[in-house]
């Protein structure tokens, strides 16, 4: 740790600061590559998973259809956030972020080499596994990211923005290394360089946990809550073991369908339960009452947004292997070019495009549009990110461009809507309760990605046009509304843009 000396503007009493990486904490180096080897996992997953499901048994896939291999995508992509709520639970009451995060990674790997075994009980023993992990994992790291600074430290919101771009390289390498491996050699290999990832990603956040100070070692929950936890544990361990004698037994393979539609049902309750329990609680004050109302129109608006966005993964990823002349990019450096190359077009826009984004709304100072008109921003883009495929949906050798193009209209969507969601949510809840907010947000991409694996389902029974069409209709329809509730949306947000 630097043992340099300096004042911080904005906290005076701090005179040590640690400046070891790029002028932050060296902590935050432990911590970006973790997440960087992490996200590194899963988009190496996503790129290949449809694919993989959807491949024919002689190209050493499984085969399914793609009502089915819809269904299991969703199902994956959806639970992997939902399940960030009881992982942030168990971090806060039980074990600590530190070693939460620890066991996560492990469970994120294991699943990744389960997954690496050809035989469909391990297939789905690798997904449960990685959705445990995630959950365990993703929610928990940020928040070490945060216990690195104090409260007026400047650099906080850089250190950030250093992380997200840990993210979004992990995303960008992983369906290149992955892709290559399992669309070229083997799906298998793929999967299992995943797991070799998230290995080396687990090795470097032991080796540098020194670097965290005491960050995120103790929870504060009682010695209740850790008997709950043990009773929890048990309970899920019989419930992992009689998924496995189910799927043994062949009864996923007919249920497959059902369980999604069961989950897609739990998780409409829980959202309408959720708000009708927000919107009649008691001890609020009428400011805050109409700010749930107003967090309800953006959780409606980033649901929509997330369930177009998400089928990157599922039905452009089918788009891109069925329907797109990929030949037209074969080039000597890279030999063949793959669908699941597209994986990674999202982050290398979002690494070219963001500092650009982040120059134009400081630019733009009070004509800079509100939370409402940047939420509509996002979903105009994603819906003209589907109104453009239109015209080629029909087609079974399609340029790569119209895909390319796509992707940037997506991105810039996302640039508009992601952080200002993440930035909304903690304004506009009270502060007694922002923690709970945020599981919102990530409940509001949860049922966004499981409608897009739903979606997915339907490709080789609905017309791509009219799908694509559908789709791009909904966005843009709900983009001119919110248009329409700006004014009504400044005055339930309360001062809050």
């Amino acid at each position: 740790m630097s043992t340099e000396t300096q004042p911080s503007v904005a906290d005076p009493t701090i005179a040590r600061w640690d400046r070891s990486f790029f002028g932050h904490p060296r902590g935050l180096a432990t911590l970006f590559f973790t997440e960087m080897w992490e996200r590194f996992s899963y988009y190496g997953i996503r790129a290949l998973l449809i694919l993989f499901m959807t491949a024919t048994a002689a190209h050493g896939g499984l085969g399914f259809p793609t009502s089915k291999a819809g269904s299991v995508y969703g199902l994956f992509t959806s639970m992997n956030l939902l399940c960030s709520l009881p992982g942030g639970w168990l971090a806060d009451r039980i074990m600590g972020q530190r070693r939460t995060v620890l066991w996560g990674g492990i469970c994120i790997a294991a699943g990744n080499y389960t997954i690496a075994v050809p035989n469909l009980t391990a297939f789905y023993l690798g997904l449960a596994l990685i959705i445990v992990g995630t959950g365990m994992l993703k929610p928990n790291v940020s928040t070490l990211v945060g216990a690195l600074y104090t409260e007026h430290d400047a650099r906080r919101d850089g250190g950030f923005s250093i992380f997200y771009m840990g993210i979004n390289l992990g995303a960008m390498l992983a369906p290149l290394v992955c892709g290559y491996l399992g669309e070229n050699i083997n799906w298998h290999y793929g999967f299992f360089a995943a797991g070799v990832g998230m290995t080396l990603g687990l090795i470097q956040y032991v080796l540098g946990g020194k670097y965290l100070g005491r960050a995120g070692l103790t929870a504060e929950g009682t010695k209740a809550d850790a008997t709950l936890f043990r009773r929890v544990l048990a309970g899920a361990a019989v419930i992992v073991l009689a998924g496995v004698a189910v799927t043994m037994s062949g009864l996923m393979e007919i249920s497959a369908d059902a369980i999604s539609n069961a989950f897609g049902l739990i998780l409409a309750a829980i959202c309408v339960l959720f708000f009708v329990w927000l919107l009649n609680a008691k001890g609020y004050t009428p400011v805050e009452k109409k700010r749930f109302r107003a967090i309800l129109v953006l959780f409606i608006a980033s649901t929509l947004f997330w369930s177009a966005f998400e089928q990157a993964g599922s039905t452009l990823n089918l788009f891109a292997d069925r329907n797109t002349n990929l030949h037209a990019w074969d080039f000597p450096l890279w030999g063949a070019f793959r669908a699941s190359y597209f994986q990674s077009f999202n982050s290398i826009f979002i690494i070219g495009i963001a500092p650009l984004f982040a120059w134009l709304w400081v630019r733009m100072k009070s004509s800079e549009p509100s939370s409402t008109g940047k939420f509509s921003i996002g979903l105009l883009f994603v819906g003209l990110g589907f109104a453009v495929l239109i015209p080629v949906a029909t087609g079974a050798n399609v340029s790569p461009w119209w895909l390319t193009v796509t992707y940037l209209l997506h991105t810039v969507g996302e640039l508009c809507l992601s952080p200002v969601g993440l930035s909304a949510m903690t304004k506009l809840a009270p502060a007694r309760i922002v923690g709970l907010m945020m599981g919102v947000w990530f409940l509001s991409i949860s049922v966004g990605d499981y409608i897009g694996g739903r979606l997915a389902s339907v490709y080789e029974t609905f017309p791509l046009a009219t799908l694509f069409g559908l789709v791009a209709a909904f966005c843009i329809v709900v983009a001119a509304g919110l248009l329409l509730l700006l004014k009504p949306m400044r005055e339930l947000m309360g001062g809050v843009n």
